[in-house]
């Protein structure tokens, strides 16, 4: 068996704090004492919305999923999958996940391949048929399943069939606290000298207060001094149909009953630490449930293991604590007998702290830590039980149809350029060039190539080895300390030296989230997801503008498949502000642009923004992105109508004169990306004539009149100078060339599928 600091990660999928609700106060609570017991295990929590807006959570949920939206369950499995975890804890209560019953839950875990270990919060005696249905898969999808209760457990096996070696008994968690007489706290909330009665946790009718506010003109009678606290906001979902009706209701009763100065509402969700300080308070705790059929209380649990004596309802789970003299059950809604036995224990003060003590001497064994422990032993059961289980196998669809209006996809020359290593920077005419290495740039590229080709239905063993070298180089390049990426190697594998290139950075991100969003293959999901969640958060900190559009467009193809990652879905905030806010510092309406310079892969900008602007309803970036393409695209159109892109030799800087050459294919690749996103976007026939006329520049619409693309070799020559083609076939070019055929011939497939949409 594995040593548990083994473990790495653990995902816990329930609701979660600040959301109003006892699941969410126990998945936080698991979630932070097993990571508090195991410090070397990551431990990250994926709650789920039940309202739009969401809620503030803190750092450690990683992923959302919306109650109602089926598609984001299975989002949430493949961010799972992709991170890496290797346990998977769920809080299962039925009314928490969206479908009936809570189906959309299984839509997730029949996704996942992963250990899953269940905390079941309701087992139910006499389930209704979506619901058994449910509950069966869902324990047949369970490495191990939790209860905190026995009877919890004899219903499983009696009625859903479940296999009693797959189940874990492990007490409801409660918070460490001192064992004190209750005249310590008393003062806090102004009742010293009182008898206080307490209940808490969110109010509805299903609660019985109404039982003990009937009873409390008996106990007043004799105990004058009592105060009745009743801590807990109204349910919100209550709050959200009817208001705080109920709650008036229980103060109009209140009054009606003449004890309106012996109870005290607290209308609110108040913090573990002020908690403890109520339970301290309370000489008696009264649980006064209406119906049996709960199968745990976290509010029992907490009073019980802080020492309170305890009067409650039979339901199941008090039935089971409070056996054996532990604490007083009462009939259901009977004020008469809450009455009786509450007196009875305020008049007779051995009985109570009797009571008291053996509660809390039981107590001990559910505070979290120990429960945190509990929880480890079943996560490394589960992971060896799993250990066995076949990975999932993926299949890609192939290309029935050849396209005729393009070049043939040729792939001779990048495999020539590729060795064991990765790819090439430089070639001498189309021979690579060992002197000068390999770089970070150019493997990023290549495998974005390769994930495009993938969906093209580009099926052979050698694509599928080259893409391999390229995930491995930037694996290789990346450097974990800094979340950075080296950019240049030399032939012997040695790096040139330990400085990062920012624009490097950005581009693996691209390549790293195309994996993630549109890969196939789950090895390089998880391995590209896993870089890329370390690599993305030094980006805001960079200065280069290309580096953030990369890195954006790297954020957008990520989110294609993870759109529930809060953390990203934050880094694209910023990174989209802060284009915009150069866009803003720089622009005049002479010169809609960035920066003072038009320099390199200057289309990346705009199609940063023209993704960022669409995908996230923002008008305003949208917009940005779209004008600032069009005036890209009227500075890069030659008199003739062709495309003429920047040359690098000078560039084009506000008030000066454009530099014709000289002309390099990254240029054109950029245009026909950004002006293709721009048409996906706006069906506007001007960027996909503007796409068409820069892939052109490659076959010989150019100022010199000559091919760049070498059909012989599948390679791209290195740009145009004034009088000649530099005939040297580099990565970049090549790479260039490939992708923008790779783009082109999707294109071409989305736009014959949407004009005949019945063809396979």
């Amino acid at each position: 068996m594995k040593s548990r600091f083994e473990m790495r990660k653990i995902a816990f999928i329930g609701n979660y704090l600040p959301r109003l609700c006892g699941i969410a106060t126990f998945t936080t609570d698991l979630c932070s004492s097993v990571a508090a017991q195991f410090p070397k295990v990551k431990c990250f929590a994926v709650p789920v919305n039940d309202v739009e807006e969401g809620y503030d959570y803190p750092e450690e949920v990683r992923f959302e999923i919306e109650e109602q939206n089926l598609a984001s369950y299975r989002r949430a499995a493949e961010f799972l999958r992709i991170n890496d975890v290797d346990v998977l804890c769920v809080q299962h209560e039925y009314g928490i996940y969206g479908g009936p019953a809570g189906g959309h839950l299984l839509a997730l875990l029949r996704e996942v391949d992963l250990p899953i270990v269940t905390t079941l919060h309701t087992v139910l005696k006499e389930p209704n048929a979506d619901q058994k249905r449910v509950m069966k898969e869902l324990i047949q999808m369970s490495t191990r399943i939790v209860v905190m209760a026995q009877k919890a457990e004899e219903f499983l096996k009696d009625i859903y069939k479940a296999p009693a070696a797959k189940i874990d008994i492990i007490p409801h968690g409660i918070p460490e606290t001192s064992f004190v007489d209750p005249s310590f706290y008393k003062d806090l909330f102004g009742v010293e000298g009182k008898q206080v009665l307490l209940t808490f946790g969110l109010l509805s009718p299903s609660k019985g207060i109404e039982a003990v506010l009937n009873a409390l003109p008996k106990i007043v009678a004799e105990f004058p001094n009592v105060v009745y606290i009743v801590l807990g906001a109204t349910h919100p979902h209550l709050v959200r149909q009817q208001g705080e009706s109920y709650r008036m209701s229980l103060e109009l009763l209140a009054k009606k009953n003449g004890i309106q100065k012996n109870v005290i509402f607290y209308n609110r969700f108040v913090e573990l630490n002020e908690l403890k300080e109520f339970i301290g308070a309370a000489d008696v705790y009264i649980t006064p449930y209406l119906n049996e059929a709960q199968i745990v209380s976290g509010t029992l649990a907490y009073c019980f293991g802080s020492g309170k004596a305890v009067v409650s309802t039979p339901y199941w789970y008090a039935q089971e604590l409070l056996s054996d003299g532990r604490g007083i059950l009462v009939p259901f809604n009977d004020p008469d007998s809450i009455a009786r036995e509450v007196a009875g224990l305020l008049r007779d003060e051995t009985r109570r702290n009797t009571m008291r003590k053996n509660a809390y001497k039981i107590g001990r064994e559910m505070v979290w830590g120990n429960v945190a422990c509990s929880y480890m032993q079943s996560f490394e059961n589960a992971r060896n039980e799993q250990a066995g289980l076949s990975r999932k196998l993926f299949t890609v669809k192939t290309l029935d149809k050849q396209l005729t209006d393009l070049p043939e996809m040729k792939l001779d020359h990048l495999y020539r350029m590729t060795d064991f290593t990765g790819i090439f920077q430089h070639a001498i005419m189309a021979v690579p060039n060992f002197a000068t290495g390999y770089c970070t740039d150019d493997n990023a590229r290549a495998l974005v190539l390769t994930v495009l080709l993938e969906e093209l239905g580009w099926e052979s063993q050698r694509l599928r080895s080259v893409a391999s070298t390229y995930a491995a180089f930037l694996n290789y390049a990346f450097i974990p300390q800094q979340k950075r990426f080296r950019n240049f190697m030399c032939f012997d594998r040695s790096w040139e030296d330990e400085a990062v290139s920012e624009d490097a950075c950005g581009r693996a991100l691209w390549a790293l989230g195309t994996c993630v969003g549109r890969s196939q293959n789950p090895g390089f999901q998880t391995l590209a997801g896993q870089i890329f969640s370390q690599a993305l958060s030094p980006v805001v900190q960079f200065s280069s503008p290309r580096a953030w559009a990369l890195a954006l467009i790297g954020v957008h193809e990520y989110l294609r498949k993870l759109n529930g990652d809060r953390l990203v879905n934050h880094a694209r905030e910023e990174l989209t502000d802060l284009l915009m806010g150069l866009y803003s510092r720089s622009a005049t309406p002479e010169w809609p642009w960035f920066e003072d310079s038009v320099t390199y892969i200057n289309a990346k900008l705009s199609h940063a923004l023209i993704l960022s602007g669409r995908w996230t309803s923002r008008p305003d970036v949208f917009d940005t992105g779209l004008k600032t393409l069009r005036w890209l695209a009227e500075i890069q159109t030659a008199e003739g109508g062709y495309f003429r892109p920047i040359g690098s030799n000078g560039f084009y800087k506000r008030g000066g004169t454009r530099a014709v050459y000289d002309q390099q294919p990254v240029e054109a690749q950029a245009m026909i990306s950004a002006c293709l996103e721009a048409y996906r976007a706006t069906s506007d026939d001007y960027w996909f004539d503007l796409a068409r006329s820069a892939f052109e520049w490659f076959l010989g619409r150019n100022d010199l009149g000559s091919i760049l693309y070498d059909p012989d070799t599948g390679g791209c020559r290195d740009g145009l100078h004034v009088d000649r083609v530099n005939q040297n076939q580099g990565a970049e070019s090549t790479l260039a060339f490939l992708l923008s055929l790779a783009e082109m011939r999707k294109m071409h497939n989305e736009l014959a599928a949407f004009q005949n949409p019945h063809s396979s």
